[in-house]
């Protein structure tokens, strides 16, 4: 897409990234999930010192996707002690790709994997993994046409509820 940038976050626009990140969230969840434990996980994992915890952590990097300046989109990814779970070594998290609503459709999400993917071949990480809810079909396919394939399954709390994530898989090739 034209005019379409990408830029590392800095802890400069933590209030930047609660914000995209809140409004994401809530558009992708807030419809299957109750108020309350919307609330609760918000306030927990976008609170400004866990984003500025999360920016300052070495194995954790942000971006924006920008159009014309605007952040659209976000994407979050995880290396070493940083990772959620698998803490391989050769391993790279993808832990959010996320895009405001409005720009659904103009392949946003895919752009930040392509970024994703570029950042792994220069490090020379051979494995993406992901936790996606088994519930976001949507993610599902985009995970599964981008080639993950599902390995494992592991609870995430939203709130007071524990739901099942699907854990995927990709495997780097570097023909």
């Amino acid at each position: 897409m034209k005019n379409l940038t990408l830029e590392q976050i800095t802890k400069k626009e933590v209030l930047q990234l609660q914000k995209i990140g809140r409004q994401t969230f809530i558009e992708t969840f807030s419809d299957v999930n109750t108020p309350e434990n919307m609330q609760l996980y918000l306030e927990e994992r976008f609170s400004i010192e866990k984003l500025t915890a999360e920016l300052m952590d070495k194995n954790a990097s942000f971006y924006f996707s920008k159009l014309n300046s605007q952040a659209i989109g976000y994407l979050k990814i995880n290396i070493g002690s940083a990772q959620t779970e698998l803490k391989d070594e050769k391993a790279l998290e993808i832990e959010r790709i996320y895009v405001l609503k409005e720009f659904h459709g103009l392949k946003v999400g895919q752009f930040l994997f392509d970024h994703a993917v570029q950042i792994a071949k220069r490090i020379v990480w051979n494995i993406f993994w992901l936790g996606v809810w088994e519930e976001n079909k949507k993610a599902i396919n985009f995970y599964k046409k981008n080639g993950f394939t599902a390995f494992d399954k592991h609870q995430f709390v939203l709130g007071n509820e524990t739901q099942t994530d699907i854990m995927m898989k990709f495997i780097l090739n570097y023909d």
